[in-house]
């Protein structure tokens, strides 16, 4: 079998391929056995169609069936014999399939870059660890104190962050109007419209109004964008927050603390603990951008875009734990792409720069390793742990489990031998 590589532009490598007329009558062969058990013609029974008539009549089953078996087993060997990896389908191009003729066709591919590494070990970096301050503990308080707020009936009118609870009915331009009783919302939390909103600071229970309003251009409904209407509302109730004491009463009741100053220092061993876990994260975003800094490198736009697809399906999985159906909802893809693509780039460049050094290095987990982190995620959903694995190895995911290890191994061998400078 003849194979030639071309390099072109970017990590794009032309593929030229010919496969001997002695494999290729082979093929055509047993693509005609198949097609002449399956034929059927009038005066003949199944699978007793002669050859010459299968040719006249079949011709096309043939030829698609030698394409089916035979393309895909040249290509495979051509990969091997010039020792490529593609990230990404072949673009087939001069495909040549006949009888009797060799098989010939190009391939042009992506493959992985070939990355000269410079100098990655003991790089310098600034970076300064923040302290939890007094404050934060004190904000982080005050916000258990809010979800334990409760809420008591007022005479007066309504303002900003009181319950209210009224009855509404919206009149939507080209809608059938829609009503509901019991709504309740807060005050100025923005989960009202915000004419109604305004509106309703001021009024006290039993009172009524309509608003005019209009709906905002980025509705998540797309048949409601722009379209104006009327809400009629009727305040039922009108409720403050009421705080519970800062005291030792209150620790008591967000778990088992004795006194107010046991809570304080909870709160700071966890806010101690997820700051720890940010400064690593933002000291590793670091060091990242001087390895990238240092080493330039052509990037596999295959992979840039099924990193954008990934961020994309993330984000439709977001609106679908919403309750919004993102089928609903008009993407401008071409925008999307546009401004996710500099972010997907350097996701690609990250992960392919953190596999050249892991190589260069050794650095791979063991299955040991792989086994911990099997089990934490068993532990975290409860389920056991050969259940989880099976799971895994059925989708693939547990060699994107082996992967992450390896590349936070990497980072953590790149943090260990840097120079930081505060």
């Amino acid at each position: 079998m003849k194979v030639a590589v071309e390099a072109m532009e970017g990590c794009k490598r032309r593929l030229a391929v010919e496969a001997p007329v002695d494999l290729v009558q082979k093929e055509w062969e047993r693509a005609y056995g198949r097609v002449q058990k399956q034929a059927r013609l009038p005066g003949f029974r199944r699978g007793h169609v002669p050859r010459s008539l299968v040719k006249v009549h079949f011709s096309d089953d043939v030829r698609r069936e030698v394409a089916q078996h035979l393309i895909p087993d040249v290509y495979r060997r051509a990969l091997s014999e010039a020792r490529l990896e593609p990230v990404d389908e072949p673009e087939f191009q001069d495909m040549r399939l006949e009888e009797g003729a060799p098989l010939s066709f190009v391939a042009v591919v992506e493959v992985k870059p070939a990355i000269t590494l410079g100098e990655y070990r003991g790089l310098e970096v600034r970076h300064a660890p923040r302290p939890v301050t007094a404050a934060e503990v004190e904000e982080t308080i005050q916000r258990m104190r809010e979800q334990q707020a409760q809420f008591r009936s007022v005479e007066r009118a309504a303002g900003p962050g009181d319950l209210v609870i009224m009855d509404y009915t919206l009149a939507i331009e080209g809608q059938e109007p829609s009503s509901q009783v019991g709504y309740a919302f807060l005050v100025g939390d923005g989960s009202v419209l915000p004419e109604v909103d305004q509106a309703i600071s001021g009024m006290r229970a039993g009172d009524g109004r309509t608003v005019n309003f209009r709906c905002p251009d980025d509705h998540r409904r797309e048949e409601l964008r722009g379209k104006s209407g009327t809400a009629t509302v009727k305040i039922v109730e009108v409720k403050e927050k009421v705080l519970p004491e800062l005291n030792d009463e209150l620790a008591k009741s967000l778990g088992e603390f004795e006194t107010l100053e046991a809570l304080r220092a909870e709160v700071l061993k966890q806010l101690e603990a997820r700051r720890a876990s940010e400064d690593r994260h933002a000291l590793e975003d670091k060091i990242v951008d001087a390895l990238l800094a240092r080493h330039e490198f052509a990037v596999p736009d295959a992979l840039i875009m099924r990193q954008v697809g990934h961020q994309i399906e993330h984000a439709r999985e977001r609106l679908r734990r919403q309750g919004v159906d993102p089928s609903g909802i008009q993407w401008d893809y071409a925008k999307l792409l546009a401004e996710l693509r500099p972010g997907a780039e350097r996701a690609v460049r990250r992960a392919l720069l953190l596999e050249a050094i892991a190589e260069r290095e050794g650095i791979t987990p063991s299955p040991a390793d792989l086994d911990a982190e099997v089990e934490k995620i068993a532990r975290a959903s409860q389920r056991p742990t050969p259940a989880i694995r099976r799971m895994m190895e059925k989708s693939g995911d547990l060699e994107g489990l082996g992967h992450g290890l390896r590349e936070r191994m990497t980072l953590e061998f790149l943090n260990s031998d840097a120079k930081i400078h505060e």
